[in-house]
């Protein structure tokens, strides 16, 4: 019951620290609103992908193997939701930035990365939906929805580094680097063989 508990406790404070920080941060002094909700909406997505591959390897204590399950699925929805949120925020602040970003005509890398990315959780969570019409086996859809996950992970954990932002460094390259854990955890481990 004891490390129960510190496991969610741990795991609270890794996801609650780097939005606190993004959010009590001075570059968002002068922003607008939507801008502030939109960078908060990816900072909140990149905790979610820590979640993810916790979930599907079942690895948090307390949870049975069916409410992992259930659990990851609406993890995942929340992950698409606040990707959308995120993109649909920086729209309506900057249409032309967002614009270059989907069409891969950024000069930042950054926004290629996150495109990247985007697409990768977009497809990642369609293989999901429709695995069973796509008649993809068992094993073949998890195998490809793990392989987009891998690379949701990746290009948000480059996506987020490259960026000099309201989330600090540290707390950014901690997150940063337990999703990247997380995730190659779960790859490497029994789940996806």
């Amino acid at each position: 019951m004891i490390r129960a508990l510190l496991v969610w406790a741990a795991l609270g404070l890794v996801l609650a620290v780097p939005l606190a920080v993004a959010a009590t941060s001075p570059l968002l002094q002068w922003r607008s609103p939507v801008y502030i909700a939109a960078g908060l909406a990816g900072v909140v997505g990149l905790g979610l992908l820590l979640v993810q591959p916790l979930l599907a390897a079942r690895r948090l204590p307390g949870l049975t193997p069916g409410m992992a399950r259930g659990a990851h699925r609406v993890v995942g929805l929340a992950l698409v939701t606040t990707i959308v949120l995120h993109v649909a925020g920086l729209w309506i602040t900057s249409p032309p930035d967002v614009v270059d970003v989907l069409l891969f005509r950024s000069p930042t890398p950054f926004s290629v990365w996150g495109a990247l990315a985007m697409w990768a959780a977009f497809a990642a969570a369609a293989v999901a939906l429709f695995h069973r019409r796509l008649s993809l086996g068992p094993r073949i859809w998890r195998r490809l929805h793990a392989a987009l996950a891998a690379g949701v992970a990746g290009g948000t954990v480059v996506h987020a580094m490259l960026i000099e932002g309201a989330m600090g460094t540290i707390t950014k390259a901690i997150l940063c680097a337990l999703v990247l854990l997380a995730t190659g955890w779960l790859l490497v481990g029994k789940s996806f063989r």
